[in-house]
């Protein structure tokens, strides 16, 4: 390959590759649509202009078969007349007629066939045409959508996912750190309160569990004696329970000289009602 074939060929190759560099899908399949469009305007005025010329010989050919007709008749009437020159002429005239009929009958058969090739030709490339249009919008919305992809490539690429990930994992342990101190703060703030609340239900439900107690024991007469008027039972280390001795096991008679019924009952009495005024208190 000598040195000039080679740099054309280098020419060549530049320039097609700068043309397909520049070859937008988009304007080409429209300027494609358009040069169809021309196409099939000039194919319709060829067809037209066929069919014009194909009506002007089946014109001229009628014309002719009636001229045939006419010297015909004019020949007979020569003859009729004893005019055998005028007879003889009139036929010559009739005979090219006929001639020139026949002539311009194959040329209207030929334009016919013609005609109709062109026909033919017209709805095809008006198929063609609707064709290409309906292909050109799908293709045009599939370059669109290849422009999108390749362009969310682009960009995503230019991301760098590390660092996309690493900024997503701190933001995710400073939103953790955010509720666990949100929580901390929300238990430090009703830690007095609720300590208060489980006190005083502590408290009443040990005061139910003694008073049910010394009701219990009152039933069964294991109270000892009243204590003597104004003074108040025992307590131990400022609690609110009784420090009341009892002996269950042995409910043995005791030494001491007991009351009458009704003052031990009224005696009991007097104890539980202080014994409530306590718990209530």
């Amino acid at each position: 390959m000598g040195l000039l074939d080679r740099v054309g060929m280098v020419i060549r190759s530049n320039l097609n590759a700068l043309v397909s560099a520049a070859e937008d899908p988009e304007k080409i399949l429209e300027q494609t649509i358009i040069d169809m469009n021309a196409d099939l305007v000039k194919l319709r005025q060829a067809v037209a202009q066929a069919i014009a010329a194909q009506k002007r010989l089946e014109q001229q050919y009628a014309q002719n078969l009636k001229d045939a007709q006419q010297w015909e008749g004019r020949a007979r009437l020569a003859l009729s007349k004893g005019d055998e020159a005028l007879a003889l002429e009139a036929l010559n005239r009739k005979k090219t007629a006929e001639d020139t009929a026949a002539a311009l009958k194959a040329q209207v058969d030929q334009m016919t066939v013609q005609v109709k090739t062109l026909k033919d030709n017209l709805t095809a490339l008006e198929s063609k045409i609707s064709e290409a249009k309906t292909k050109k919008e799908m293709l045009k919305a599939r370059a669109r959508a290849a422009k999108a992809s390749e362009q969310i490539h682009q960009a995503v690429s230019k991301v760098g996912t590390s660092n996309a990930m690493a900024a997503f994992e701190r933001m995710e342990d400073k939103v953790l750190q955010m509720e666990a101190r949100s929580q901390a703060i929300a238990e430090l703030s009703g830690d007095t309160l609720e300590s208060k609340f489980q006190a005083l239900q502590s408290s009443a439900s040990r005061q139910d569990v003694e008073f049910e107690l010394l009701e219990m024991k009152r039933q069964m007469g294991l109270l000892p004696d009243a204590p003597s008027a104004g003074t108040l039972p025992q307590t131990s280390g400022g609690s609110s329970q009784l420090n009341i001795n009892i002996n269950v096991s042995t409910p043995e008679v005791q030494d001491a000289p007991r009351t009458s019924s009704s003052s031990q009952a009224k005696s009991i009495d007097d104890d539980m009602a202080e014994l409530r005024r306590l718990l209530d208190s």
